[in-house]
C-alpha cells in the first residue's frame, strides 16, 4: 500500500502544475471573459427591461390619449348632432310660421274673393231682376198692346 500511496503522491506532484495552470486559466477567464460578458449581458438585460418599461409607459400614454381623443370626438359629434337638431327645429318652426302666414293670407284672399263674388252675384241678380222686369214689361206691352184698363205693373212681383 505504501507503494500505491507513493505513486499517488507522485501523480499528485505531477498534476500540481496542471492544477495551477487550470486555476490560473480559470482566474484569467473569469476576469478577461466571463466578467465582461456577464456585465454586457446585464447591461443588455437592463436596457431591454428599460426599453420595455418605456414602451409600456408610451403604450399606456398613447391609450390614454386615444381615450381622450375618442371622448373629445364623441363630444364634438354630439355637439354637431345637437346643433343639427336645433337647426332642424328652427327650420321646422320657420316652415310652420310660413305655412301659417300663407294659410292666413289664403283665407283672407278667399274671404275677400267670396265677398267680391257675393257682391257680383247680388249686382247680377239686381241687373237680372231689372232686366227681367223691363223685358216682362216689353213683352206684356207687345202682347197686350195699348189696351185701356190695363194698369198692371210687374215691378214688385219679381225678386
Amino acid at each position: 500500500m505504501n507503494e500505491l500511496l507513493s505513486q499517488l503522491g507522485q501523480l499528485f506532484v505531477q498534476t500540481i502544475p496542471t492544477i495551477v495552470f487550470v486555476c490560473v486559466l480559470l482566474v484569467l477567464l473569469e476576469r478577461l471573459f466571463f466578467r465582461p460578458l456577464t456585465r454586457v449581458l446585464n447591461e443588455r438585460r437592463e436596457a431591454t427591461a428599460g426599453a420595455l418599461a418605456r414602451a409600456r409607459e408610451q403604450a399606456a400614454a398613447t391609450e390614454a390619449k386615444t381615450r381622450e381623443y375618442e371622448a373629445a370626438f364623441q363630444a364634438a359629434r354630439q355637439a354637431v348632432y345637437r346643433q343639427r337638431e336645433s337647426d332642424r327645429a328652427a327650420a321646422l318652426g320657420q316652415r310652420e310660421a310660413a305655412l301659417k302666414r300663407a294659410r292666413e293670407q289664403s283665407e283672407s284672399l278667399l274671404k275677400q274673393a267670396e265677398a267680391e263674388l257675393a257682391a257680383q252675384v247680388d249686382a247680377t241678380r239686381r241687373e237680372l231682376a231689372a232686366g227681367s222686369q223691363r223685358l216682362a214689361g216689353e213683352i206684356a206691352e207687345a202682347v197686350l198692346g195699348n189696351r185701356p184698363g190695363f194698369t198692371g205693373s210687374l215691378e214688385g212681383s219679381v225678386n
